[in-house]
């Protein structure tokens, strides 16, 4: 009974310095969703803490954290920022472009972006993994980036629920995309995100990019580069992926290097997952419509364990989907239907005259098909079905549709 009550009496006294302060509730190693203070509400005895409509027992709460939101808010050409009670972090601002710096290494930042402007940004860089709201959010940048993350760290970027959210870059720039991140970033939340990439990709990250099983909808409807460049691996879990009018790749994934001591680059060994995609549910919508363009292009391994997928090749020698190393398609995580079709026409080298064939399919090594649907389609000039380079192995269960030749 005495860890209860001193616990109680800490937590009153929380409640009591921080009047508004926003608070998530820690139980189990888990965290709640954000509270104000001023929501939660003890019994008499202090035994129990009411919030919303949860109710929890105080001697087994692990803690109450106080969350340090910072909120920016964009109108037209100028921004507003609200640090609420974050420490050592500093920001300025010019016109409706943002720039926040973090120096605190004990308490992790949520951010909340909301309002519209088309000559804004916001660039962030800070020591801890972070949180992003995108809360009816319309950015378009006219100096670079529209939303640069410098943390390296894990980001958390949340499409609140019921939202749509835009992003565009300004064209002609050096900065890599309209969303760039230095570290890896997991999305979730049911909103909407579009993104136009008028320099280079449409989304970039040096390290892995994740989309929860519950997030809503991410479109890219145009990048001069590729719609989603990622570092180590990609990964979907469920949402609504849709990519149209790149011009390099709709998903490519790039291997992370590290040089050894004899000078070698190698694929660095202590990065998870490195090279790999995979895709474990959720609808999938890519067309390839520039020349040489791929829908998909892997670094090494594509894993598919579920998804509903919709890809067009449709450039000349473009490929809907292009396997650097080995394809393994199952339902594992959830039904997997494949519909991939090859339109394009035969693209010939303007000086060497070489020509590149539009595929809808192909592996360079193995192709191991244990279960779903694959419906695989080419017409035209110059347009093939699947090609593998491996061993191809279809299981009992696996339903295939179209044409297949081994290299």
């Amino acid at each position: 009974m005495k860890k209860i009550v001193i616990t109680s009496m800490l937590l009153c006294g929380l409640c009591t310095t921080y009047a508004q302060e926003q608070v998530r509730i820690w139980k189990d190693g888990l965290g709640s969703t954000r509270f104000l203070t001023s929501e939660l509400t003890f019994s008499e005895n202090g035994e129990k803490l009411s919030v919303a409509d949860s109710t929890y027992d105080v001697s087994r709460i692990d803690s109450i954290a106080v969350v340090h939101t910072v909120n920016v808010t964009f109108a037209g050409n100028t921004a507003t920022v609200d640090l609420g009670h974050a420490t050592n972090v500093t920001y300025t601002v010019d016109g409706a472009h943002v720039n926040i710096l973090s120096t605190n290494t004990k308490s992790e930042l949520e951010f909340v972006l909301q309002g519209e402007s088309t000559q804004g940004s916001l660039t962030y860089d800070g020591p801890l993994k972070c949180k992003f709201y995108l809360n009816g959010l319309n950015l378009k940048s006219n100096s670079g980036a529209a939303l640069d993350i410098q943390c390296g760290k894990r980001v958390d970027l949340i499409l609140v629920d019921g939202t749509d959210n835009f992003l565009a870059d300004a064209a002609g720039g050096t900065h890599k995309a309209a969303f760039h991140c230095k570290g890896h970033v997991e999305v979730s939340g049911s909103g909407s995100l579009t993104v136009t990439g008028n320099t280079k990709h449409g989304i970039d990250t040096k390290e892995y990019f994740q989309i929860g099983k519950t997030t809503g909808s991410i479109t890219v409807n145009k990048a001069v580069g590729d719609a989603l460049h990622i570092g180590q691996y990609f990964q979907m879990n469920g949402g609504k992926l849709t990519i149209s009018g790149q011009g390099a790749d709709g998903i490519q994934v790039e291997t992370l290097t590290t040089v050894t001591e004899a000078g070698d680059t190698i694929p660095n060994p202590e990065k998870e997952n490195n090279g790999l995609m995979f895709f474990k549910g959720g609808n999938i919508n890519i067309t390839a419509s520039a020349d040489l363009s791929r829908g998909i292009k892997t670094a090494t391994d594509l894993i598919v364990s579920g998804g509903i997928f919709t890809i067009n090749a449709v450039g000349d020698g473009s490929k809907g989907i292009q396997v650097t190393r080995n394809m393994i398609v199952n339902q594992n995580d959830a039904t997997t239907v494949m519909n991939v079709r090859a339109t394009g026409s035969v693209y010939e080298d303007e000086i060497t005259e070489d020509e590149t064939f539009c595929y809808a399919i192909k592996i360079k090594g193995d192709f191991t098909f244990e279960s779903g649907t694959i419906i695989v389609s080419n017409k035209g000039n110059g347009t093939r079905g699947c090609q593998y380079g491996g061993t191809y192995t279809k299981g009992a269960s696996a339903v295939w549709s179209g044409s297949i030749k081994k290299k």
